[in-house]
């Protein structure tokens, strides 16, 4: 099967055939740094990062960006309120601080989250800032081509006339009569209510350092403008996909579009958007109080399962939070680490008998007088199953990929039963390769809680009880075997006998 995605534009899943042979270029939209990411943001992030892995996974060189909107109205709005006199400082919000300091302080808290949910960095992050440049020039092409307009007002304002675009709402299969007024915080002279702002003139509220000069006034760009100006920069005006939130759509990424494709770009080849997280059913909002952050999710279940919680839905699918979901998916993650946990073990070990019989092969042929030894077997299974590939083909189809991988740790667990060393390297090669490809390898682990010196204390103490408990069962004492096994286990830990000797862990 080819690979096929969805392309919200065409409103079809269609096959992928990069533009560069070998190469995909990929843009996502990234966060306004305005506040704590939250779950929405995440999820995006995961459902891309998973995309990337597969992708270069199947042999592509992935380049990879998402922005960072570190000048947005909001943002200017937070920082002015903490300059007011009857402003509540608090942990999240401190007095008197200016808008690219804020915008820089929860940058880092979406790169912290990013990180602790194995989410990598792109290829590049670039912040909107940083290409005042680019985004004029591109308003310039807009001006001369007669799709956009400076307002006559004398504000300073630049407008994209979506009048002048007859493939505006092609996107979302809208058309203009239908469509609400832009959502412009600043209005003044536009032409048609629709139109959206490309330049935002200078306001008296307005600090000075959030103002850049320009052909039409000393302003700062619109938002919509920023991504058409960063997704050109770094991959062409011509790329494979571009992503996002299913609430990016309209009208962020249809104002993407149409400027882009009117200055005459081509801009992206498919778009991809991914659903957004409910509570229970219902949508997440604060007034309702149904919200769940990603630092709750992670004071409740490990980075590991709250990464595959927010990874397990399909992405154009609406991912449903229940209070029940992250113990759901702390327990499949681990049934995947307890079956690689021993299958380690047996894979070690065969290996190791492998290496022994060479060894004495080499020996009794007389090899082991210098000659050059003959390679030794290693058991190798470098690919994911068909069955998993064919799901990741059809549209990213994660869940289907996942069953497979379940599939795997059953039939693995029943390989351990039956003691069949070839079938357990098998299902475990298939597993790690599968897992790797889901990126739930990559998600560290926190450090402890506990001290140390406590946790070597602990460790040394129980490693003495398995001492003695392996010294009763040499002498077959199977009594004290068993006692030793059930202090322990009343105590909250759990023993594993294995291949390479008995493993302990905490219930």
């Amino acid at each position: 099967m080819a690979q096929r995605f969805y392309d919200t534009k065409t409103a079809t899943v269609r096959d992928f055939v990069p533009l560069t042979e070998g190469e995909v270029s990929l843009y996502y939209c990234g966060a306004t740094v305005q506040g704590m990411p939250h779950v929405g943001h995440v999820r995006s992030a995961i459902v891309f990062d998973i995309l990337i892995r597969w992708l270069e996974y199947t042999g592509l060189k992935v380049t990879s960006v998402r922005n960072v909107t570190d000048i947005d109205d909001k943002i200017l709005e937070k920082s002015a309120a903490s300059f007011g006199e009857d402003f509540e400082e608090d942990d999240l919000y401190p007095a008197e601080e200016p808008w690219f300091a804020l915008a820089y302080r929860f940058e880092q808290e979406f790169a912290r989250a990013y990180a602790t949910l194995g989410v990598r960095r792109p290829t590049y992050e670039p912040r909107a800032t940083g290409h005042i440049p680019e985004m004029l020039a591109l308003i310039a092409r807009l001006v001369e081509a007669g799709h956009a307009y400076p307002a006559t007002d004398g504000s300073g304002n630049v407008y994209f006339e979506v009048r002048s675009w007859d493939s505006y709402g092609e996107l979302t299969r809208q058309r203009l009569e239908d469509m609400q007024d832009a959502p412009d915080a600043d209005p003044r002279g536009k032409r048609d209510p629709r139109d959206f702002a490309l330049w935002k003139g200078a306001k008296d509220s307005d600090p000075a350092t959030a103002l850049w000069d320009s052909p039409w006034g000393r302003g700062r760009p619109g938002w919509h403008l920023e991504c058409s100006a960063m997704a050109t920069k770094y991959l062409g005006k011509h790329f494979d996909i571009h992503g996002g939130g299913l609430d990016l759509r309209f009208p962020h990424h249809e104002n993407e579009l149409a400027q882009s494709a009117a200055a005459g770009d081509p801009f992206a080849e498919f778009w991809l958007h991914n659903g957004m997280v409910t509570y229970a059913g219902e949508k997440m909002s604060k007034s309702v109080g149904n919200t769940i952050s990603p630092e709750q999710m992670l004071e409740q279940a490990r980075p590991k399962a709250v990464r595959y919680f927010l990874g397990q839905a399909h992405y154009r699918s609406q991912l449903d939070y229940r209070p029940t979901s992250l113990q759901e998916a702390q327990s499949a993650v681990e049934r995947i680490e307890a079956f690689l946990d021993r299958g380690a073990d047996v894979v070690a070990e065969a290996q190791l008998q492998r290496e022994e019989a060479a060894a004495v092969a080499a020996s009794l042929s007389g090899q082991g007088d210098g000659a050059e030894p003959e390679a030794v077997y290693v058991a190798q299974f470098s690919s994911v199953p068909t069955a998993f590939r064919a799901a990741m083909e059809d549209d990213l189809n994660v869940p289907q990929a996942l069953a497979v991988l379940h599939d795997a740790v059953r039939a693995g667990n029943s390989a351990l039963a039956a003691e069949d060393v070839e079938a357990v390297e098998q299902h475990y090669a298939d597993v790690q390769a599968m897992v790797d490809v889901l990126g739930l390898d990559d998600v560290p682990e926190p450090e402890s809680a506990q001290d140390p010196a406590a946790q070597h204390a602990l460790d040394t103490l129980i490693r003495a009880q398995l001492d003695a408990r392996a010294a009763a069962r040499e002498a077959r004492d199977w009594a004290t075997a068993d006692g030793i096994r059930d202090t322990l286990a009343a105590a909250g830990v759990v023993v594993e006998d294995s291949a390479g000797g008995a493993r302990w862990s905490l219930q």
